[in-house]
């Protein structure tokens, strides 16, 4: 492994032991840890493998598969038009998709709006979230975005329509495949193919050069890995992998990052460095001289569903997009009220506490211990005792 200089950045001294841990424990084949504030560099910080058995580094510049840090990357572009009037977040979604006319449980036509996709709740699921193969979305034959369907986007979408909501829109909430479908509505009201209207809306503008639904230079893509003893092994095509219990679990297509026939998923298809997420984290948080609206992104702050208790986590409202942190003491956290955040399966964190004008980016080749393992708080905490240090 390459050696590793020392930092000029002053918080890099209290991440890197969290790193080093979970690297030295197994947890962890390789990691890039990103945090800025104010738009300054705080840490910079690449550690481990890109590719355990190539013994390839990880570098800044890797390229990840992003599985749910994409959402965010479709929640601007869906923004973005409306801001400029082609969207509107309450109006149905059969506005911009005719066909797409789920049922209630009871066979009457629900009205989903654009609103209720961001914040998720629509009443879709997702199939991985389903307890056994024989759920609905499972028998519908939907695809989660990172499996080798073979299918397009069209035809995912009339499959998820097929299946009745979960309950009607606007009275829960429930993570799903609610921005696969916003991958069809920026088609819609965009005129273009989902890349390039995300590259129109979103990834030119803000610089992020690598950010895309198919991976341009191979030799850069981190391996992806899943925890397990004695050490983490290499994904393996069509593995499916649980992430949480009593759930099927996800059937993951590595190779699809390479497909560029695959449909462009915009729940979890999308690939890209760190930095890539970091820049347009950056410009949702402070509006980027006007890129986004202010009363857009205060929009996107603002919890949306009504005080429910959700499954996302205990202190956690959901805003347009991404979770937001309503209550510290009961989510056990240091952040600030209102913080943004949320993940990606493939090993993916991060979180904007725009009260302290931090955002930080923590991508990893290891599911799901860089989702939702211990490395996610342990790494949170270091990051705010280095800023009270």
């Amino acid at each position: 492994m390459k050696e590793v200089q020392p930092s000029i950045y002053g918080l890099q001294v209290h991440v890197e032991p969290v790193v080093h841990r979970a690297l030295a424990e197994q947890r962890l084949v390789g990691a890039v840890v990103l945090a800025y504030r104010h738009g300054q560099a705080l840490c910079r910080y690449a550690a481990g493998w890109a590719d355990r058995e190539g013994g390839t580094a990880m570098a800044e510049d890797t390229l990840f598969r992003w599985a749910s840090a994409s959402k965010p990357v479709i929640t601007a572009a869906v923004l973005r038009l409306v801001a400029q009037g082609r969207i509107c977040l309450d109006q149905s979604v059969t506005a911009w998709l005719p066909a797409f006319r789920p049922r209630m449980p009871d066979g009457c036509e629900a009205c989903v709006t654009v609103r209720q996709l961001l914040s998720h709740t629509a009443g879709l699921g997702y199939r991985f979230l389903e307890p056994d193969m024989h759920g609905p979305y499972a028998r519908a034959g939907v695809s989660d975005g990172m499996d080798a369907s073979g299918i397009n986007l069209q035809e995912n979408l009339r499959r998820i329509a097929s299946v009745p909501l979960l309950y009607a829109p606007g009275t829960g909430w429930g993570y799903s495949l609610a921005t696969d479908v916003l991958g069809a509505v920026v088609e819609a009201a965009s005129g273009m193919d989902l890349p390039l209207a995300i590259e129109t809306l979103v990834t030119r503008d803000l610089g992020m050069a690598d950010a895309g639904f198919a991976c341009r230079d191979a030799a850069r893509m981190a391996t992806a890995y899943v925890n397990g003893g004695p050490l983490p092994h290499r994904l393996q095509e069509g593995e499916v992998v649980a992430p949480f219990e009593g759930t099927v679990g996800i059937t993951y297509s590595p190779s699809r990052a390479f497909d560029e026939h695959a449909f462009p998923s915009g729940g979890a298809g999308m690939v890209g460095t760190a930095d890539d997420l970091l820049r347009l984290l950056e410009a949702l948080r402070t509006g980027r001289d006007g890129w986004m609206p202010d009363h857009l992104i205060a929009e996107m702050a603002r919890d949306q569903t009504q005080g429910q208790a959700l499954a996302a986590g205990p202190g956690l409202g959901f805003g347009l997009g991404f979770s937001v942190l309503r209550d510290p003491a009961l989510a056990q956290s240091p952040e600030s009220i209102g913080t943004w955040r949320w993940g990606g399966a493939y090993g993916h964190a991060w979180w904007v506490d725009r009260t302290l004008g931090l955002t930080v980016v923590a991508m990893t080749n290891t599911m799901y211990e860089g989702m939702s393992g211990q490395f996610v708080p342990a790494l949170r905490d270091a990051v705010y005792r280095g800023l009270q240090a």
